[in-house]
């Protein structure tokens, strides 16, 4: 697995593509896509807007154990999400949810990836290679 994190809107998906030799059509929008086509990507970009759209369909129980899962049937993933969390903290209780769920998947991802980058104006740094 490969995780490609940074802010928003600073060229992450690019990044990627470039650096992995991938076209933007091996690419699933975690916007839209389901469980399946989740699990059976290449690559994956806005992850943190699916945790988000199974949080409000499912609740919290809709994304226990999803780290363990992407990771165990689609290790080669490439994963392309924003990190969230900087800045004031939301006073709504779901966005709280939201952050907190994202950026505990993240590190269960990172911690599992096999190279993870970190992404700002466009520039990739490598934080993990093994």
């Amino acid at each position: 697995m490969i995780l490609v994190i940074g802010g928003e809107s600073q060229g992450k998906k690019e990044y990627a593509a470039n650096t992995f030799g991938l076209a933007a059509e091996e690419f699933a929008d975690g916007a839209s896509c389901t469980e399946e086509e989740l699990l059976g990507a290449s690559a994956v970009d806005h992850f943190h807007e699916y945790i988000r759209r199974v949080l409000k369909n499912e609740g919290e129980e809709g994304v226990l154990g999803l780290a363990e899962k992407l990771t165990g049937q689609n290790p080669d993933i490439l994963v392309v999400s924003n990190e969230l969390g900087y800045g004031v903290v939301p006073v709504d209780k779901f966005e709280r949810l939201y952050r907190e769920k994202t950026g505990r998947i993240c590190c269960a991802l990172a911690a599992f990836a096999k190279r993870v980058d970190r992404v700002v104006c466009g520039i990739g740094m490598v934080i993990k290679n093994e």
